[in-house]
């Protein structure tokens, strides 16, 4: 039964005004990145704009954006120990996730579809073994966990039906200094969850393709011919003169299909994607490394590669995708090319939230 000073906390917390993204300046994107020696997260307009910059204590890898509510949880760069509940219009802390003793966060969570729960990606230190945090999403206290169903589970997404796809990396790290102990027996996997944890499916790659960690995860939402399924985005850390995809398609309950990309591109990418986006029934998948972004069609065909240096964040658009690069530019991108948006201080960092 409750208390009567819950009672009264509640009904006073349900008199306070309640704030929306609207307050915040309408953000349509969230974005980590270095202005001169401080890390910070921005909002950004549809048009590249910075709303509001908010300071971080460490690198920032990702965020997660509450549906209702103008707040953001920005995550360390992986293996972190930090996770920010800022307020996007005030510019507040209001809460520090920090996880159980022996734990890393690992650089992305998720919200369920009311904003209740919190879901973030983490890992036990030593060995590396998956764990999905759960935490209360107005309190944000610890709630509990689920197995990730795999070693370094990277980025999770979840599916339109309230399921959660979880991208098992498949690399076991040292909790330190982020060296890779076992690359010879990495197997990466991509793991369906239940709104409740329980394990419903689970792929792994073809066993040649075991060096192949399975990185990012983009919802395919409206794609007939995939139902509710994911992109995702992978990271050769096999031979460097072995030209393999980096992108793959997956619909629960049948085998991922690989998406290799133009013979002439076959060594563009270097290996490494580092982010990815689905708008429009077209896929993009960006190389900082490489220095380009690879455009697909929704079933993985081929379309474009645009290049330009350290490209990684991609967020989709009303019309094709935003991206942005390393040196500080936002750029408008299609199967036609890349247009800029505009060029600031902010050096971006490697992901790009979509609000929109």
């Amino acid at each position: 039964m409750a208390t009567r000073r819950a009672f009264l906390a509640g009904l006073a917390a349900a008199s306070l005004p309640r704030l929306s993204w609207a307050d915040a300046g309408s953000p349509a994107y969230l974005a980590a990145g270095k202005v001169g020696e401080a890390f910070v997260l921005h909002g950004l307009s549809g048009a590249g704009q910075s709303l509001f910059q908010i300071e971080l204590p460490a690198r920032g890898h990702a965020a997660a954006a509450h549906p209702d509510r103008p707040e953001a949880v920005a995550f360390a760069r992986r293996p972190g120990t930090y996770a920010l509940v800022l307020n996007c219009v005030t510019g507040r802390v209001t809460a520090r996730l920090t996880p159980p003793e022996g734990r890393q966060f690992n650089g992305h969570g998720a919200f369920s579809p009311d904003g209740a729960l919190l879901m973030t990606s983490e890992v036990v230190a030593e060995g590396s073994e998956g764990r999905i945090g759960l935490w209360d999403g107005r309190s944000y206290a610890r709630i509990g966990e689920w197995a990730s169903g795999g070693i370094g589970p990277h980025e999770v997404r979840r599916l339109p039906d309230g399921r959660l796809v979880v991208a098992n990396g498949g690399i076991q790290t040292d909790p330190g200094d982020r060296t890779k102990l076992n690359l010879d027996t990495m197997r990466p996997n991509l793991t369906l969850l239940s709104p409740e944890g329980g394990l419903l499916d689970q792929v792994e790659l073809p066993a040649a393709l075991h060096q192949n960690s399975i990185r990012h995860l983009a919802v395919l939402q409206g794609v007939a011919l995939l139902g509710q399924g994911v992109a995702f985005a992978m990271q050769w850390e096999g031979d460097p003169a072995e030209p393999v995809p980096q992108l793959g398609l997956w619909t629960p309950g049948r085998a991922p299909q690989l998406c290799p990309p133009a013979e002439a591109d076959a060594f563009a990418m270097q290996g490494y994607a580092g982010s990815i986006a689905v708008s429009g029934g077209m896929i993009a998948l960006t190389s900082p490394k490489g220095g380009v972004v690879m455009l697909f069609d929704s079933t993985g065909a081929p379309l474009a590669t645009h290049r330009r240096a350290d490209l990684c964040g991609v967020a989709p658009a009303p019309q094709g995708f935003v991206a942005t690069d390393g040196q500080g530019a936002v750029w408008s991108c299609d199967a036609a090319g890349l247009a800029p948006l505009g060029q600031g201080a902010t050096l971006w960092d490697n992901h790009l939230l979509a609000l929109i």
